[in-house]
């Protein structure tokens, strides 16, 4: 893209091509979100369980589960992403790509949101499970009937933040060629110096951010208690 270009004549250049970032960056989020979103629930479950003496306490699987959460975590991303290039070869036969880049983007969101929601699922008032267990409910009815719809504004709220993460996440994977618009970022704005391409890509990445707090806040409204 040439400097001396017009913006609408860069604007005209460009869109093509953001357009197809774009869709690529939400094709890497939408399908790691799904996979997190049901891996981190039942980790977060597994987490909150094992250390609660009145439900399921094991000692040993929480602290399995927890020292893995707690290493994944302390990894920067931009570090996963390179890690677990061998990994993703293995996996799905490629590296690179939108499709390539929801391995490390799963697998450094997972940890995150089920951190997030064990912590949502401590704060659920201690009686209202001390009063399930009396009643005689079986382990299952606990998780589905009280658990979680307790602690649903909380584990709304982890979604909403995990996919903030995410972006953030699928801009950076344009680093190693993960597609999206940070790929895109990278390849026009800082290869070939194009402020008026960093600047928007900037700018979209800040709409999206700013719509996904603002769905996410609406939703979990529904679900927060007096």
């Amino acid at each position: 893209m040439e400097n001396n270009l017009s913006l609408a004549e860069q604007w005209k250049t460009l869109q093509p091509e953001l357009i197809k970032s774009f869709g690529d960056s939400l094709y890497m989020i939408s399908v790691s979100i799904i996979i997190t979103v049901i891996v981190g629930l039942f980790l977060g479950i597994v987490l909150f369980l094992t250390s609660n003496r009145l439900l399921f306490k094991n000692v040993f699987i929480y602290k399995t589960v927890d020292f893995l959460v707690n290493t994944i975590r302390s990894i920067p991303f931009i570090i996963l992403l390179v890690f677990l290039i061998p990994f993703t070869l293995f996996l799905l036969g490629k590296s690179t790509g939108p499709t390539g880049a929801i391995v490390p983007l799963t697998v450094a969101a997972i940890p995150l949101f089920t951190r997030l929601v064990d912590t949502s699922l401590n704060e659920i008032d201690y009686g209202v499970i001390e009063s399930a267990v009396a009643s005689g409910a079986s382990l299952k009815l606990i998780v589905k009937e009280v658990l979680i719809p307790e602690a649903m504004f909380g584990i709304i709220q982890s979604i909403t933040l995990t996919l903030i993460n995410l972006i953030a996440f699928s801009a950076m994977a344009g680093v190693v060629g993960g597609g999206g618009i940070g790929d895109l970022a990278i390849r026009y704005g800082y290869y070939r110096f194009d402020n008026f391409t960093m600047w928007i890509t900037v700018i979209l990445l800040i709409i999206l951010v700013q719509i996904t707090q603002y769905i996410g806040n609406t939703i979990s409204k529904k679900f927060k208690k007096n």
